[in-house]
């Protein structure tokens, strides 16, 4: 096989014609035009056309443009809007793992298009309103009061809502209690607005401990509640379209004729519910932002929901419903492992995060205890290696949760990328020099395995492009492990330091500085910090 290889037998039905010739026809025109293309020899093997590249063109071309600014990506997004609503963590409820999960593939997603050049709009789209929290008052009012929230925090909040829905079994006018104080908070009450105002407050300290774990932040925090007052408007423009039907009192969109349940706007009390909330919230954030395209990273059992919403921005008749995507992704099994959870059956992502530090901690001092700034780079490892573990899976896929696997060394893990990046930093400082970065020789980095090593760097452009298109963080980790892989067998098997040939040396050690700012711009993408020793 030559360095591409195109097999021609998918043309055969097109062409009528055998593959075997189709890549002998191939090949008389690439042949005259091989310098052009840089091709040094082009080859054919059955009905397959095997390309083989000028390598010292290809070494110089790849690994200039690797070195550039931007390490060869093209800001195609440039005057494009991106918003993203990702994380949005329910207020009065701890950030469990499922909330891990979008907030990590979000941020990701946003430091790729960001890199790409697009303007992303980071939105945390907070499920800050609805009857929960009408429970939430009357449980607090029965069974709770100022000083245990302010001792106990969220997880005082969340006990008592546990205990409300316990106790409604039995006692069914609890749920006309929280009915009427979640009408009570649509209408503006201030006492129950004051209340929930303090709740969210409370919430929001966890929410911000865990987004600063993980280096994360937002553009905008406006979630459900902000949406409430744009209902009636909402209304009011779906009657004027003809759109809205009464069922059982409710306010719904017939959607049956598009094989879905209806798309309810505001229940037979008249408050507002999730579906308009965020109905509304695509309007406004198109007259806000003029997005290009807005997507929407939640778990997968959401899906009916936004088919829902997106059908019902297009029988408003406003063409942008195209531009609005759901990003599904799967669950977080357990592999039998033991978390230091707070609750039997919830695992809480900072409960996560903290065990991981620990462990990272652990295996450090037992790999390397002389290691200076132990704490600061357990942080990095362990976080990191969370974060790996999550988005090198494919979103859509069910993950399982195994700190063996997590927290390895070597492998398909977070861990083993950021050893490799501390590996190829290490070799730079033990040169001892500053390096001359350019490259001095191509002819050197021409055998096999150097040449193995920059046809994947080559590649990082289409990563990025790739995963951006297919909403995919999944695919820069990939290409993340075979950089690294590629880059391993580079170190053990060509040597650097101790290569006596001056110009080979140089040509080596500005491949390791290269390979090294990909792996650390790789790394930033997926949100994954790189300590520079391990």
């Amino acid at each position: 096989m030559g360095d591409i290889a195109i097999p021609c037998f998918v043309f055969a039905k097109i062409l009528h014609k055998n593959p075997a010739v189709i890549a002998s026809d191939l090949k008389n025109g690439l042949e005259q035009k091989k310098e052009e293309l840089g091709l040094d020899e082009v080859i054919c093997v059955g009905g397959y056309c095997n390309l083989f590249v000028n390598r010292k063109l290809f070494v110089e071309n790849t690994l200039t443009k690797a070195a550039d600014g931007n390490h060869g990506v093209e800001k195609i997004g440039e005057k494009k809007t991106v918003c993203m609503d990702y994380s949005s963590p329910n207020i009065a409820k701890n950030f469990h793992v499922g909330h891990l999960r979008t907030t990590v593939i979000g941020n990701s997603l946003y430091k790729i298009y960001d890199k790409l050049g697009y303007n992303v709009v980071r939105i945390n789209h907070l499920g800050d309103w609805g009857t929960q929290f009408g429970k939430l008052i009357v449980a607090y009012k029965k069974w709770s009061s100022k000083e245990a929230v302010e001792k106990n925090g969220i997880q005082e909040l969340l006990d008592i809502y546990v205990k409300f829905n316990n106790e409604k079994e039995e006692h069914p006018e609890l749920m006309d209690e929280a009915r009427s104080w979640f009408v009570a908070m649509e209408h503006g009450d201030e006492e129950a607005l004051s209340i929930w105002e303090w709740f969210k407050d409370i919430s929001m300290v966890e929410f911000e401990r865990v987004y600063d774990m993980l280096g994360i932040s937002f553009d905008s925090y406006t979630g459900e509640s902000f949406y409430r007052e744009k209902v009636p408007a909402l209304v009011e423009l779906l009657k004027e379209k003809n759109l809205l039907i009464e069922s059982q009192g409710a306010n719904v969109i017939d959607l049956s004729e598009y094989d879905m349940a209806p798309c309810m706007i505001t229940k037979k009390d008249g408050s507002s519910i999730y579906h308009s909330r965020d109905i509304a919230a695509v309007l406004y954030r198109k007259e806000k932002y003029d997005f290009d395209k807005c997507l929407y990273v939640t778990g997968l059992e959401q899906s009916l929901h936004f088919k829902q919403v997106f059908k019902a921005i297009e029988l408003m008749g406003l063409d942008y419903y195209k531009d609005l995507v759901h990003v599904p992704y799967g669950l977080v099994s357990l592999d039998g492992e033991k978390f230091s959870t707070r609750t039997g059956n919830i695992i809480y992502a900072e409960d996560i995060l903290n065990e991981a530090v620990k462990r990272a901690y652990e295996l450090i001092e037992e790999k390397n205890p002389s290691l200076e700034n132990k704490g600061e780079i357990a942080k990095k490892v362990g976080i990191g290696a969370v974060i790996f573990h999550d988005l090198f899976n494919q979103r859509i896929k069910n993950i399982n949760f195994s700190w063996k696997e997590v927290l390895s060394f070597d492998g398909t893990t977070g861990p083993y990328v950021q050893y490799t990046y501390a590996r190829a930093k290490s070799v730079l400082r033990k040169y001892g020099k500053e390096l001359q970065c350019t490259l001095t020789d191509c002819q050197a980095l021409t055998d096999d395995i150097s040449f193995a090593l920059i046809k994947t760097i080559g590649g990082y452009e289409k990563a990025v492009n790739v995963a951006a298109e297919s909403y995919e963080p999944s695919i820069v980790a990939r290409y993340l492990i075979s950089l690294c892989t590629d880059f391993n067998k580079f170190y053990q098997e060509c040597p650097i330091l101790k290569e006596e040939n001056v110009k080979t040396k140089e040509a080596r050690l500005y491949l390791v500085y290269v390979t090294s700012q990909i792996v650390f711009e790789c790394c930033g993408l997926l949100g994954i910090e790189c300590p520079e020793e391990m």
